[in-house]
């Protein structure tokens, strides 16, 4: 027992706070560990921390405050407002608790079946409950453990108790069928009647945990010390090292084609920002190292960005071709984060988590020593399809200042429907719609045949064109999906020149723009939701009433998979509007997918705003 060793507690600690003190934009972690209730937590956690030497005495509601509650208020609260929560990754779950009156940890393992539909079985039973709770026993290794000393530090290993053996292998047995349900290796010498031993057993929940297959449950009693020790064994025993779990990176060299990230510290440098805080000695920056090492005083690349900060230029050669520019930035601090203490170090290898400062860049950026061209994330960044204004309360102010945040705005976009010639000033030309699924927005061609306009204006003439098309003159959005053509045109030998050009191309827009039946797009926005089954028709109901299509409809257990297109525009408040149509057990995704044509109603609607507060200016 207590198998774990101070050296893990660096991935260790990321491992069990990923529910508690993550950033929400973090990374994917290793693992998870679910918690039986919504108290207990950073209880939790500082006997983690306590048992595994990163933290010498165990603080609570003392006024001083528990180690991760880092902000003021928590402390003086004494519960815990920052957290996060992590899913789509192996996870532990852990009942808290059980020396509590009407401690039921068997209602608690079944309503995580039936509620969250987590295919999961007990690997301890309790030795007794509330004030009788005395210890576990251990399913896997079937051995009783007790914790003595004044905070449970000694982990004490007997013989499972006589009165127990009939609980305990009614419990082992459902365990084993559990696993075996979704672990073929152990299906096979379970149906074949063959005796399960301790080592098969753990061989089996670690493969089902790290497939996602399956979730361990624990027990114990954080506040008394109970429980903890066996919890950290089985985050050694069930969940995977960083260098287990599969990463990929994207090589900007090759049109984004994976690769994969083995983990390996002797490797090429690869990490990413995960998240950006202002602190009192500048910006820090989160990195979260997945190949290679990084050292302080290096010179890493920022490959999204190569902005110049303490920065050296130079370039590389991939593959013995491509010469890549890159901007050199030196690494002047690296520091390990520990609540909200940091602690100085020279390097972090793959696996680890860490903060720099000094270093300019954007959450979502990633790092490497040059000789790669990799990124974590897409650095394809769609347009966005919502905008709002932000301005200082007073103009005085500095940069640390309350801000008014103004309505969302829509990103409407304008197109035109057919085909327009026209003749401007002796220029004629025409405009059409491109054709659908067109990879570009805007399109300039010149058909002039011989000298009418010089070539040296034909520039300044698509730049003129270019500009009017940014907003159109129904609701003064971009206009895209246009093509323009120059067929002819007239110069001045003496008059002539770019400026001029340029408006006669922005007035001939605006002139023949009407003609061509301009309409106005919206961007509609593929929703998935995921409600319970009694709640389908009110919730499908709603999603007709905004506007919305209903494309898919499945059945996932008791719920309901609604997958629908709708309108971006109908879609605020809709969280708080699913909330109260399902008593808070709805929940959707929203990701844009085209831009679409308006019906007749809402764009005569949308234009008669827009004339009434030009109006109004």
């Amino acid at each position: 027992m207590a198998r774990f060793q101070r050296s893990t507690v660096p991935s260790l600690l990321y491992t069990l706070y990923s529910t508690k003190a993550a950033p929400t934009s973090s990374p994917s972690p290793t693992a998870s560990l679910l918690l039986g209730n919504f108290e207990g937590k950073t209880t939790l956690t500082e006997r983690v921390l306590y048992y595994t030497g990163r933290i010498h005495e165990v603080r609570g509601k003392d006024g001083v405050g528990a180690k991760m509650d880092s902000m003021d208020l928590e402390r003086e609260k004494g519960i815990t407002i920052q957290s996060a929560a992590t899913y789509e990754v192996p996870r532990l779950a852990f009942i808290n608790k059980l020396d509590r009156m009407g401690a039921d940890p068997w209602k608690v393992l079944n309503q995580a079946r039936s509620k969250l539909r987590h295919h999961a079985a007990a690997v301890q039973v309790p030795i007794g409950l509330e004030e009788n709770f005395k210890g576990l026993v251990d399913l896997v290794q079937r051995k009783a453990y007790y914790f003595h000393g004044s905070s449970g530090e000694n982990v004490v290993a007997e013989e499972v108790p006589e009165d127990m053996e009939g609980i305990v292998a009614e419990k082992r047995r459902e365990l084993i069928e559990m696993v075996s349900e979704v672990d073929d290796k152990l299906a096979e010498a379970f149906l074949n009647d063959e005796p399960i031993s301790p080592a098969d057993l753990e061989e089996a929940v670690r493969r089902a945990t790290i497939a996602r297959k399956f979730v361990p449950v624990f027990m114990g009693s954080a506040f008394k010390n109970n429980g903890v020790q066996p919890l950290l064994d089985g985050v050694l025993s069930y969940l995977p090292c960083p260098v287990e779990v599969t990463n990929y990176a994207l090589d900007q060299t090759k049109n984004e084609e994976k690769v994969l990230l083995p983990g390996n510290p002797d490797g090429p440098l690869v990490a990413l920002a995960f998240k950006l805080e202002e602190g009192r000695f500048g910006q820090l920056t989160y990195l979260r190292v997945y190949e290679g090492v990084v050292r302080k005083g290096d010179f890493i690349v920022n490959v999204n960005t190569g902005k110049k900060i303490k920065a050296t230029h130079g370039s590389i050669s991939i593959c013995g071709k491509l010469h890549v520019p890159f901007v050199f930035v030196e690494v002047p601090r690296l520091v390990r984060m520990h609540s909200n203490e940091m602690e100085d170090i020279q390097e972090a290898h793959a696996g680890q988590i860490v903060a720099v400062f000094g270093v300019d860049c954007a959450s979502g950026d990633t790092f490497t020593n040059g000789s790669v061209k990799y990124t974590m994330t897409s650095m394809n960044v769609p347009e966005p399809v919502m905008s709002l204004a932000v301005q200082p309360v007073s103009k005085d102010s500095g940069g640390q200042v309350d801000a008014t945040v103004g309505k969302p705005r829509v990103n409407f976009r304008e197109t035109i429907t057919r085909r327009a010639e026209f003749d401007y000033l002796h220029k004629k030309q025409y405009v059409e719609p491109l054709p659908p699924g067109s990879p570009i927005k805007f399109e300039f061609e010149n058909m002039i045949v011989g000298q009418a306009i010089p070539s040296n204006f034909i520039p300044a003439i698509e730049k003129g064109f270019r500009e009017a098309a940014n907003s159109g003159s129904l609701i003064g959005h971009p206009v895209e999906n246009i093509r323009i053509v120059l067929t002819d045109g007239a110069s001045h030998a003496v008059d002539s020149s770019e400026l001029a050009f340029k408006l006669a191309s922005i007035y001939a827009f605006r002139q023949c723009y009407n003609a061509a039946m301009p309409v106005i797009l919206e961007p509609i926005m593929l929703i998935e939701l995921k409600v319970p089954t009694e709640f389908q028709g009110t919730v499908a109901g709603d999603i007709n009433k905004r506007k919305g299509v209903i494309v898919g409809n499945d059945q996932d257990g008791d719920d309901s998979i609604i997958t629908a297109n709708v309108p971006l525009n109908n879609m605020f408040g809709y969280s708080t509007s699913l909330r109260s149509m399902t008593q808070g057990k709805g929940e959707f995704t929203m990701e844009y997918k085209e831009h679409l044509p308006v019906s007749q109603d809402v764009q005569m609607q949308l234009v008669n705003n827009y004339k009434a507060n030009k109006a109004a200016e």
